[in-house]
């Protein structure tokens, strides 16, 4: 795995790929993927953003084939219709990279549903997502899942107790558990995939720390994690950098269904693709089965169904 970039990026001809998040690390997923010759649907919730992210990416890979596809993970309804539009459309579908998120936002925000912001749109919305999209995924050969993480899922745990942090919201500690919860999952649906027989190979991944805008519109540039980005500006990677970890479960053969990847240096922050760290927490079985019963209670889905 020794400096793995783009060109190591096998050919993706004749497959089909859904990245969430049109801006930062999702941008620069969809146009390496979208640049290998994969077909494209760069999923948001900001039409006018989307065509641009498209736009730069047809400019950016000759031959692109890439589409916005409106998505927003904050609405439980928006992911179902989505859902139905790709498989009234589809045959089958490659792969799926749960990129989107939010980070930290100073007061606890809710979504359309009533859910903590972050685990909703952070976990709910991607396990609410793939669960929708896993009749593309289970037609397809080999096809994957990446569920992108966080370094700050070390520091997670999953308030069972206080899930929606309604009683007491502290913003990274939300931020973690939502993270941890993304490991949870991308773990757990690998076990289910192979107990199951459904042919969908989950991986999950983490950017290091990258110069995105998550903070900016999370956190915010007076936070803490706003300072340290000021301060300490060279440890963060630029997007097309921290992407590379995603791409490498998304696409390299050598990715391990149910392995995790991060960046290889500096303790994880920086660098190209290497196995990560993973939490002790993060390989609790239990918590992972219990934490996907709640989650398909609060999405009012049954996974492994039709999508709803």
């Amino acid at each position: 795995m020794a400096d793995w970039g783009l060109l190591d990026i096998p050919s993706l001809r004749g497959r089909s790929a859904v990245v969430t998040g049109p801006g930062g690390i999702g941008f620069e997923t969809a146009l390496a993927l979208a640049a290998a010759g994969a077909e494209v649907i760069l999923a948001g919730r900001d039409p006018s953003r989307g065509a641009a992210a498209i736009a730069a990416i047809n400019r950016q890979a000759q031959g692109a084939e890439a589409r916005f596809e409106a998505l927003d993970l904050a609405r439980l309804r928006s992911i179902e219709a989505f859902g139905d539009r790709l498989r009234g459309q589809r045959e089958g579908l490659d792969i799926l990279v749960n990129n989107a998120g939010v980070m930290a936002p100073p007061r606890r925000r809710v979504t359309a549903d009533g859910l903590e912001l972050q685990f909703g749109v952070n976990h709910l919305g991607h396990f609410a997502l793939t669960s929708a999209l896993l009749p593309l995924l289970r037609k397809a050969r080999n096809s994957r899942v990446v569920c992108v993480s966080s370094i700050a899922a070390r520091r997670g745990a999953i308030h069972f107790a206080d899930l929606q942090s309604e009683r007491s919201y502290a913003p990274m500690r939300a931020y973690a558990q939502s993270k941890l919860a993304n490991l949870l999952f991308a773990f757990e649906l690998q076990r289910r995939s192979a107990a199951d027989g459904w042919g969908v190979e989950a991986i999950a991944a983490h950017p290091g720390v990258a110069a995105t805008d998550l903070i900016r519109n999370g956190a915010g540039e007076r936070s803490v994690a706003g300072f340290l980005r000021r301060r300490l500006g060279f440890l963060f990677q630029p997007a097309a950098q921290a992407a590379l970890p995603s791409l490498y479960a998304a696409t390299a053969p050598d990715a391990k269904p149910g392995g995790y990847y991060g960046a290889a240096r500096f303790n994880e922050l920086r660098g190209p693709p290497a196995p990560a760290r993973t939490p002790s927490q993060a390989l609790d079985a239990a918590v992972a089965a219990r934490l996907w019963d709640v989650s398909e209670r609060l999405a009012g889905i049954w996974f492994g169904g039709d999508g709803r």
